[in-house]
């Protein structure tokens, strides 16, 4: 009997350690007008998102790429096939610039970063791009607003009540 109550005892500390440890890498998006978090999914190390806006100036699609390496960001790539103010035109120190083989423009960066922080564009269209779904930012935060991106540890429970992309 004694050891079928000490089995369930470490059973429910071990559940329970599981449940509300920070266990679970996450992309959380958090909104610093409101001061909430609007979104997190969880993610793995080298796994990419891609953040896609319609440029200001010369109102062509940018895809911004992004991969999850530890508890940071980098900032891998930008894809874009037309120039405007702002959008790179060639190789730098910063990064290397090249034409792709249908004709698109690419700026690779491979920056890391702690966070990323957006400006959720009234015209702009900006969407985040996860596992196969499209995600409007204007959706999950007013026209506006700054949002910051950032990897962030849940736990299950945190992940469970709500918000979160499975």
């Amino acid at each position: 009997m004694t050891r079928r109550i000490v089995a369930a005892v470490g059973v429910t500390l071990i559940l329970t350690a599981a449940s509300f440890g920070p266990w679970v890498k996450s992309i959380e998006l958090f909104s610093l007008g409101t001061n909430e978090v609007r979104f997190c999914a969880p993610v793995a190390d080298g796994e990419e998102i891609v953040l896609s806006f319609t440029h200001s100036v010369n109102r062509r699609p940018v895809y911004d790429t992004l991969r999850i390496e530890g508890d940071s960001l980098v900032i891998v790539k930008s894809r874009f096939d037309a120039f405007g103010a702002g959008m790179p035109e060639s190789s730098t120190d910063q990064g290397t610039f090249r034409v792709l083989p249908d004709g698109g423009l690419e700026w690779t960066v491979n920056r890391v970063v702690p966070e990323i922080v957006v400006r959720v564009g009234r015209v702009a269209g900006h969407t985040l791009q996860i596992r196969g779904r499209e995600i409007a930012l204007a959706d999950l935060a007013e026209p506006g607003d700054a949002v910051r991106f950032r990897v962030e540890r849940y736990c299950l429970f945190q992940l469970m009540k709500g918000g979160c992309l499975w």
